[in-house]
């Protein structure tokens, strides 16, 4: 997959490194010295980075916009990280479009009319992790999708859970919950009927906000007597 980063600070860099490290053909816009000696330290290929304006046709056009399968804004300013997207969904009409977003209060510009598919919003995303650290505490948000009420989530199972041992089958779940998959060390399992639950370990679940406090009831040590 070819993706394109505009935006080579430390966020930008982290993806970039974690995408090139799975296969994929990358290449990072920057157009703060410090930032581009960073990115060519990190290890990444001259050809991997270009200096620039992520908002620049003629640099997205040299970066490969034409062809690629997603473009992602993160640099530290909402305003170019929307005008990128709305350049790149529009004019060049990218299929994904993934942007930052930085100040909460500018959340409600990044949707499909800006050019934006996903948004990630990093203060709401911390904000649902701490609300379920406090109401929940056997749940964490690890991503919160920017369509809709639903997000992915992590569970552990406490062992005082009624259903610790027992196959997934025999466990009543929410209606609007998906099991993704058990891990438990360096073993993970995608989950099935005969699955059965173990302290201890996590749980990898799709749910909205009803679901979550379900299933913390079903796996959490928020068991009801």
């Amino acid at each position: 997959m070819k993706v394109i980063i505009v935006g080579g600070g430390q966020v930008g860099s982290y993806i970039a490194n974690l995408l090139v490290a799975n296969g994929n053909d990358v290449v990072v816009i920057e157009n703060k010295e410090k930032a581009l000696q960073a990115l060519r330290s990190s290890g990444l290929k001259e050809e991997c980075v270009l200096s620039g304006d992520g908002t620049d046709a003629v640099l997205l056009e040299k970066a490969g916009v034409r062809s690629c399968h997603a473009l992602v804004c993160a640099t530290g300013m909402d305003e170019v990280n929307l005008t990128a997207a709305m350049l790149a969904k529009f004019e060049y009409d990218v299929p994904k479009v993934v942007a930052r977003v930085n100040n909460p209060k500018n959340a409600w510009l990044f949707n499909g009319g800006m050019g934006v598919d996903v948004k990630i919003n990093q203060a709401d995303l911390i904000g649902h992790m701490i609300a379920d650290e406090m109401n929940y505490h056997s749940i964490m948000t690890l991503l919160r999708l920017s369509k809709g009420a639903y997000s992915i989530v992590r569970v552990r199972v406490d062992y005082r859970s009624p259903n610790v041992d027992k196959p997934i089958a025999q466990i009543k779940l929410p209606a609007q919950a998906l099991l993704i998959a058990v891990y438990e060390d360096d073993m993970l399992i995608i989950p099935h009927g005969e699955t059965v639950i173990r302290a201890g370990q996590y749980i990898l679940a799709f749910a909205d906000e009803d679901s979550m406090e379900e299933l913390n009831r079903i796996f959490g040590s928020d068991t009801a007597e």
